[in-house]
C-alpha cells in the first residue's frame, strides 16, 4: 500500500506535460517488451516447421497393385490405399465439386482466407473450441502432408506459414494436384483414384457428376457422412455439393436435378479380387526379401503374375463345394468300430461341426513354361494361412509311379514288357532291405518269416495291392493304368531305388528322398507343386520348366524391376517322355482315372491314394496345363469311408474344374516325336496282335524296341 500510495504522489507532483510523456514512454517499453515476447514465441512455433522443398520430392505411401495374365487386379499390398494421378486424369466436376465446396476462392487468394480464419475463430469461440475450420485447400494440403493431427493454435499457425509459403512456391494447378491426390475419403483409402475404385468400382476418369459430387461431400467427415453407413447423410451431402456447384455456376440446373436421381452405392465395391489369397500370399513371401517392406508396401509397384482369374475362380468355388459334400459324408459315415449307425442324440450337430476338416489343394501349371495359372492352398486363407501346395509334405501314393516307370524305360522296359503282380516279402539286414528270394506266395512268405516272427532285430515289409489281389505277369502299360503296387515295387527292384530318386529329381521334385524299395509305393514326403511341375516335365517332352507366379515388377513410374524368363532343363528324352505319357493317357481311358475321360479330350494322369488312406491325389496333364489336385487331413487323420480313393474322389472335382477350364481351350493330342513307332499289340501278352487276340491296344515304341514276336497265347 505504501508503494502505490508513493507511486500516487509522484504523478500528483508532475506537470500534465511530463504525465503524457511517461505515459509514451511507459507504452512503448510494454510494446517493444511484447513484440519481443511474441518473436521469441512465434520463432519457437515455426522453429520446427518443415521447409517445403520437399513437397518437391514428396512420395505418399501408395498401393501396390497384383494383376493376373489379364491385367485383372487380384490384391493389393498397402498401408493407405493411394494412387497419384496428373490433373488431367481428374475429371474437371470433380475439380469444380472440391472447390465449390472446400474452398471458392482457390484461385484468388495467396494460400489463406483472412476473412475465413476469422469467421471460423469466432464460431469456435461462441462453440467453446478451438482451431477447427476456415482452412483453405492450400492450408489443408499443408496441415495433411506436414503437420500432426492435433487442434492448437500453434498447429494454425504453422499450418498459415507453411500454407503462404507452398503458394509462393508452387502454381495453383500443382497445389490441387497435390491435394486430390492426398486427401482421405474414409475406409483406409486417399485420392481421388482410390476412392472412386472403392466406392465405385471403376477408374477416376470414369466417374460421373453424382460421383463426383457424393466424394466430395465425404471429405469434411468421411466415415460420417460415408454411403456404406448412412445413404440418408450421403445423398444430404450430394445435395449440398451440387447445390453449390450450381451457385458457382459450374453446373446447370438441369444437370444437378439429374445427379440427385442417380444412386448412391451401399456397398464396397467388389473390384479388388478376394481370390487366389494363397498365391498372393505366395508372391509376398517371393518379392517382399527382395525389395523390403517399405517398397513393397508402401512403393506403388505393379505386380504382373502369371495367374490366370478365369481359372482360379471356378476352381475355388468347384473345390469347395466337392470338400463340403465330402465333410458331409464323413460324418454320416459310421465309425470303424459301430456295427451300424448309431441313432441320431440331441447335440449330434454340434459334434458333428466340431470334427475335423477335410482340406485341398489344387494347382495349373503352363506345361510349357512352368506359370502357375491357378494356385488353391485351403479350403479358407482367413481360416488357415499354411499353403498345402508349397508348404504341405505328403505322402504321393501311387501318384509317384510314373518316377518308377520312367526308370524302368531308361533300363530299356517298354509298354510291352511283363512285370510281375504277385506276392512278395523283403527283410531287412541291418544296411538294406532285400527280397526274400523263392517267397513268391503268402504260404512261401509265412513259411519263410516264421523263424523270425517275434524277433525284434529281424524287420520284415509285405507289400501288398490296393485290393489284396495279384494278377501275375502284366505289361508295364497294365501295371501303370490299374496302379498295382507289386508291379512298382518289382520294378524298383529291378532298376534300383537310387535311379527311381534321381528322376523324380531329375522331374522336378526338390527334397531328399529315401532311396528304399517302398518308394516305389510313393512313401516319401512331397508337395502338390513339386509333383505337378514333374509330371508337367513328362507332358513337355522331358523338358523340365521351373514353376513361377511373376511375370514383371514395375515400380510406381513404370521402370521395368524385372521381368521373368521360363527356365528351363532337358532332363529326358522327348521319346521315352511320350511312351511314358502314353501310357499315363491309359489311366484316364481303361485305369484309375476313367472319370476324366468325360473331357473328351487326350488327357495323361495319375491317380493316387497313399498308406492308410491319408492322402487322396490326381495329377492330369494336357499338352498345354498340367493340373494336380490333393485332398485330406491336416493331422494326418485316414479318410473315414473305406471305398474313398484318389480315382473315387478326386477325379471328378479335378474333372469339373477342368470342364470349365478347358472349355474354350482347342483339343490338341501330345505331340510325337521323331524315332517313335506305333505297333498293335496284344494286351495281355504284349507281343504282336494277331486277328484271334480280343482285346488289342496301338502301342508307341522308341524304334527298335517294339516287339518281334507275335502272340502265341489261345484266348
Amino acid at each position: 500500500m505504501d508503494f502505490i500510495r508513493r507511486f500516487l504522489d509522484y504523478l500528483d507532483g508532475l506537470s500534465a506535460r511530463e504525465l503524457v510523456l511517461k505515459a509514451i514512454y511507459l507504452i512503448g517499453l510494454l510494446s517493444v517488451a511484447g513484440i519481443l515476447v511474441s518473436a521469441v514465441l512465434i520463432r519457437k512455433i515455426l522453429s520446427d516447421i518443415p521447409s517445403i522443398d520437399k513437397l518437391d520430392e514428396y512420395t505418399p505411401s501408395l498401393t501396390t497393385y497384383v494383376y493376373d495374365i489379364n491385367n485383372q487386379v487380384i490384391a493389393e499390398f498397402s498401408v493407405e490405399k493411394r494412387a497419384i494421378l496428373p490433373l488431367s486424369r481428374i475429371p474437371v466436376d470433380m475439380q469444380n465439386a472440391v472447390i465449390a465446396m472446400e474452398d471458392q476462392n482457390f484461385f484468388r487468394h495467396w494460400g489463406i482466407s483472412p476473412r475465413g480464419i476469422i469467421r471460423s475463430q469466432l464460431r469456435n469461440i461462441s462453440a467453446h473450441r478451438r482451431a477447427a475450420g476456415g482452412s483453405t485447400i492450400t492450408q489443408q494440403l499443408s496441415r495433411g502432408i506436414f503437420l500432426k493431427p492435433e487442434k492448437s493454435y500453434t498447429r494454425k499457425i504453422k499450418e498459415i506459414v507453411l500454407a503462404l509459403q507452398i503458394e509462393r512456391n508452387f502454381s495453383k494447378q500443382e497445389i490441387l494436384t497435390l491435394y486430390l491426390n492426398q486427401i482421405y475419403f474414409g475406409n483406409g483409402v486417399y485420392g481421388v483414384q482410390s476412392a472412386s475404385k472403392l466406392y465405385f468400382g471403376k477408374d477416376v476418369s470414369e466417374m460421373t457428376l453424382s460421383e463426383c459430387a457424393l466424394l466430395t461431400g465425404l471429405i469434411p467427415s468421411p466415415e460420417r457422412y460415408s454411403p456404406f453407413n448412412s445413404v440418408e447423410k450421403a445423398s444430404q451431402r450430394r445435395r449440398l455439393v451440387l447445390q453449390r456447384m450450381k451457385a458457382e455456376n459450374y453446373i446447370t440446373g438441369k444437370e444437378a436435378e439429374e445427379a440427385e436421381k442417380e444412386p448412391v452405392p451401399t456397398a464396397k465395391s467388389t473390384l479388388l479380387s478376394s481370390h487366389a489369397a494363397y498365391f498372393v500370399e505366395y508372391v509376398r513371401q517371393l518379392l517382399e526379401p527382395k525389395y523390403g517392406v517399405a517398397q513393397l508396401w508402401k512403393g506403388g509397384m505393379k505386380i504382373y503374375t502369371t495367374l490366370d482369374l478365369s481359372m482360379q475362380v471356378p476352381a475355388e468355388d468347384i473345390m469347395e463345394k466337392s470338400l463340403a459334400k465330402y465333410d458331409q459324408d464323413a460324418a454320416k459315415a459310421p465309425k470303424p468300430e459301430e456295427e451300424k449307425p448309431a441313432e441320431k442324440k440331441e447335440g449330434e450337430e454340434a459334434v458333428a461341426a466340431s470334427s475335423p476338416t477335410l482340406q485341398g489343394a489344387f494347382l495349373i501349371l503352363d506345361t510349357r513354361t512352368g506359370a502357375i495359372k491357378a494356385m488353391i492352398g485351403g479350403r479358407n486363407y482367413r481360416d488357415s494361412k499354411f499353403n498345402r501346395v508349397t508348404q504341405a509334405a505328403r505322402q504321393a501314393g501311387s501318384t509317384f509311379k510314373p518316377m518308377v516307370w520312367m526308370a524302368a524305360l531308361l533300363n530299356g522296359y517298354t509298354p510291352a514288357s511283363l512285370v510281375e503282380d504277385s506276392p512278395m516279402a523283403y527283410y531287412y539286414d541291418g544296411k538294406d532291405w532285400r527280397l526274400l528270394e523263392g517267397a513268391t506266395d503268402q504260404y512261401s512268405i509265412d513259411l519263410a518269416i516264421q523263424p523270425f516272427v517275434g524277433n525284434k532285430d529281424f524287420k520284415i515289409w509285405v507289400p501288398n495291392n490296393f485290393d489284396g489281389k495279384f494278377q501275375g505277369r502284366i505289361t508295364l502299360r497294365r501295371g501303370l493304368e490299374a496302379s498295382r503296387n507289386l508291379s512298382s515295387i518289382y520294378l524298383v527292384t529291378r532298376v534300383g531305388p537310387t535311379l527311381v530318386a534321381d528322376v523324380a529329381h531329375r522331374a522336378g521334385i526338390k527334397r531328399n528322398l529315401e532311396a528304399v524299395p517302398s518308394i516305389g509305393l510313393g512313401t516319401s514326403l512331397v508337395n502338390p507343386l513339386e509333383m505337378v511341375s514333374s509330371f508337367s516335365t513328362f507332358a513337355n517332352g522331358g523338358i523340365h520348366a521351373v514353376p513361377f507366379g511373376v511375370l514383371k515388377v514395375t515400380d510406381n513410374g513404370g521402370r521395368v524391376l524385372e521381368e521373368s524368363v521360363p527356365e528351363e532343363t532337358e532332363s529326358f528324352s522327348p521319346q521315352l517322355s511320350y511312351v511314358l505319357v502314353n501310357m499315363m493317357k491309359g489311366v484316364v481311358q481303361r485305369g484309375t482315372g476313367a472319370a476324366a475321360a468325360r473331357l473328351k479330350r487326350p488327357i495323361a494322369g495319375k491317380t493316387g491314394t497313399s498308406q492308410d488312406s491319408k492322402d487322396m491325389w490326381f495329377i492330369g496333364m494336357t499338352p498345354d496345363l498340367t493340373a494336380g489336385a490333393w485332398m485330406g487331413y491336416d493331422d494326418f487323420m485316414s479318410l473315414p469311408m473305406k471305398d474313398w480313393t484318389g480315382g473315387g474322389t478326386v477325379v471328378p472335382w479335378w474333372t469339373e474344374i477342368m470342364e470349365t477350364v478347358l472349355k474354350d481351350q482347342p483339343v490338341r493330342d501330345f505331340p510325337v516325336p521323331e524315332g517313335i513307332v506305333f505297333v498293335t499289340v496284344d494286351q495281355e501278352t504284349g507281343k504282336l496282335s494277331l486277328p484271334t487276340c480280343k482285346k488289342k491296344i496301338l502301342e508307341a515304341f522308341i524304334r527298335g524296341t517294339e516287339p518281334k514276336e507275335f502272340c502265341d497265347v489261345v484266348h
